[in-house]
């Protein structure tokens, strides 16, 4: 164990993957990319670069040495000419075509919008990933009746499948977010100090045809289809809040599923995976702590917490650009995303082996259903006949009185309440229905079928996952299945 600090996103939560493209190492070779590509499109369209300075950059690519670039920043306190000292070093014959033209956004922006597009493309396979395992559990408790909450009170019923579609639904919407930031996502291009390529025209003499290939040629190369109309210095901080926007649409998701779930462990209806050996607390052998969804909420609350400050950066910006964007910038974006990775891994590996307690569930539904039919009891109870076979209600001949009908079932239900408050006992308001003969032609027990009160939810469920979620997987089937590794 190091006695300096480490940062837990990395050494307990997030995936390799994705600490890889925060990395130094994977930055430092997005500027070499940049660079490359910039003297290889140099050279292309006639400046006086040669082939052999061009190998000797492609051969010496990942040499890196962290130290000697250290030893230049400390000199010149900057740390892109400490980055372009060091690769000179190592390439001393290319060194004079180096960054030729360029300032240093040209290469620092752009590296950031490659970690961007490529860390956004991990999220969104994760989502992914996630919608396709909640869409399963949904399919296979579709039917299943449970109880609803309003302001976490019990309402009407509603089933299993169809509250993880609620879930599904939210992460859907984030998938979606997150492919329109990824389609949206542009190249700052190669524009120079101001962003008004002045130093690139003059390089190439005036001419603006050759000016404007460059660009082309360099943004191709590092896998662009298109660049910012405009841009000052930096391209506009406002897409880094826009994509920040959308990690914390994606921390809300998770926090709204975790607590549902939390709440339903507390209830012993449902729960996350509880591994065979899992402890659950140190004094009490017995607990099963909602571990993987506290650790869910914790890092999703992180994510929201510093939404506010890309926001901030945005605004702060002055005319063409300051500097202070820089030190907030590689903080915030780097731990935003190595906690969203986390979250959605979490996510996917609960969403995978969420335990479900039919008993439990049918007990609690039976404990409260017998209030949720009086409605139909009562609309039953003011026809000649008896309802119909399994519930269903009889034609009406004619109408019996309502009003009195409506205050017998209301004392009965007032009476089953106070027994079930006031002294813990069981829910006896169908006993109590039963010996009043004003109910005698009711099919008092056909009316606590559960299926009866979930309205369309099974068909919702079917309808959601057919014209919502398979067209959404249809995009990303190669992804799907990605085991979700769980750190520490």
């Amino acid at each position: 164990m190091s006695d300096i600090y480490q940062n837990p996103l990395v050494s307990r939560y997030a995936s390799p993957e994705m600490a890889r493209l925060f990395g130094a190492r994977h930055r430092i070779l997005c500027w070499r990319r940049i660079w490359l590509a910039l003297a290889e499109s140099e050279a292309e369209l006639g400046l006086p670069i040669t082939r052999r300075q061009l190998d000797q950059l492609r051969r010496t690519m990942e040499q890196i040495d962290f130290d000697v670039a250290a030893k230049h920043e400390k000199r010149l306190r900057h740390d892109v000419m400490a980055h372009l000292y060091a690769w000179g070093d190592v390439a001393p014959g290319a060194r004079g075509i180096l960054h030729l033209g360029a300032t240093s956004m040209d290469v620092v922006d752009n590296a950031d919008l490659m970690i961007l597009r490529d860390a956004l493309v991990l999220i969104r396979d994760w989502l992914a990933n996630v919608i396709d395992a909640l869409a399963r559990f949904a399919r296979k408790y579709r039917g299943l009746p449970c109880l609803g909450y309003t302001h976490y009170q019990p309402a009407q019923l509603t089933t299993v499948g169809r509250r993880a579609c609620l879930w599904a639904y939210d992460f859907v919407r984030d998938l979606e977010a997150v492919e329109q930031r990824l389609g949206g996502l542009r190249f700052r291009g190669i524009r120079g100090a101001t962003g008004t390529q002045a130093s690139f025209l003059a390089l190439f003499e005036g001419d603006v045809r050759k000016v404007d290939r460059l660009e082309r040629r360099v943004m191709a190369r590092l896998g662009f289809t298109k660049a910012e109309p405009v841009t000052g210095q930096t391209y506009s901080r406002k897409v880094d809040a826009d994509v920040a926007a959308v990690l914390a649409g994606i921390s809300v998701s998770a926090h709204k599923m975790a607590n549902d779930l939390r709440l339903m462990a507390g209830m012993k209806e449902m729960e996350e995976p509880f591994e065979a050996q899992q402890v659950g607390s140190s004094a009490m052998a017995y607990k099963r702590n909602p571990m993987r969804c506290e650790r869910m909420t914790g890092l999703a609350r992180f994510v929201i917490s510093i939404l506010s400050s890309p926001f901030q950066t945005a605004a702060e910006q002055w005319f063409e650009r300051t500097l202070d964007d820089s030190s907030n910038k590689r903080i915030v974006f780097a731990e935003s995303f190595l906690a969203t990775d986390a979250i959605l891994r979490i996510v996917t590996d609960v969403a995978r082996g969420m335990v479900v307690y039919p008993q439990v569930i049918a007990s609690r539904v039976a404990a409260e259903l017998p209030f949720m039919a009086t409605e139909d009891i009562l609309m039953a109870a003011t026809t000649t006949g008896k309802s119909g076979k399994g519930g269903k209600r009889g034609k009406i001949a004619r109408a019996g009185d309502r009003q009195a009908l409506h205050e017998r079932i209301r004392q009965h239900s007032q009476a089953a309440a106070r027994e079930v408050k006031m002294r813990g006992r069981a829910n006896d308001l169908m006993a109590r229905l039963k010996a009043d003969p004003a109910f005698a032609a009711v099919d008092l027990d056909g009316a606590l079928d559960p299926k009866r009160f979930v309205g369309l939810a099974p068909r919702q469920v079917d309808v959601f996952l057919r014209e919502v979620v398979r067209p959404a997987l249809a995009r990303h089937r190669k992804v799907l299945g990605r085991e979700a590794l769980l750190g520490v």
